[in-house]
């Protein structure tokens, strides 16, 4: 039987569609080390689709035209140390949405729009109980 899904892809992947999907794609790379996978431009060279795998996950880009819109999202993702984190996507370029700290659970969460518009909500469990 044939495989019903590339080799070490997940079953579910989050897709967006960004104004800048290459700032988006470098800014995941440096701050999360994230490695690219596939890549489809147009006949300009402009991203059409992209993958970068982040952890365990795939995250699938498309960039904007007049009939598919950028729009807002946010994604959620455990780092081992959220302030370091947030100073790193800070110090390339990221806009802080909200400084990491810890509320009502046992996550040290804080978020940041990358330059490529994604918005990132980066968290450490330091409170497991």
């Amino acid at each position: 039987m044939a495989a019903f899904k590339p080799d070490g892809y997940p079953a579910l992947s989050p897709y967006v569609i960004l104004h800048d999907p290459e700032a988006t794609l470098a800014f995941a790379g440096a701050v999360f080390d994230g490695a690219r996978l596939r890549r489809i431009e147009d006949e300009t060279g402009r991203i059409r689709h992209a993958e970068i795998r982040v952890g365990e996950v795939v995250l699938m880009i498309g960039g904007a035209l007049a009939d598919w819109p950028a729009q807002d999202a946010h994604l959620h993702l455990y780092v081992p140390d959220v302030d370091a984190t947030y100073a790193r996507a800070l110090e390339l370029g990221a806009q802080a949405v909200q400084a990491p700290e810890q509320k009502d659970d046992a996550d040290r969460r804080g978020g940041f729009r990358d330059p490529g518009g994604l918005t990132w909500w980066v968290a450490t469990q330091v409170d497991p109980h």
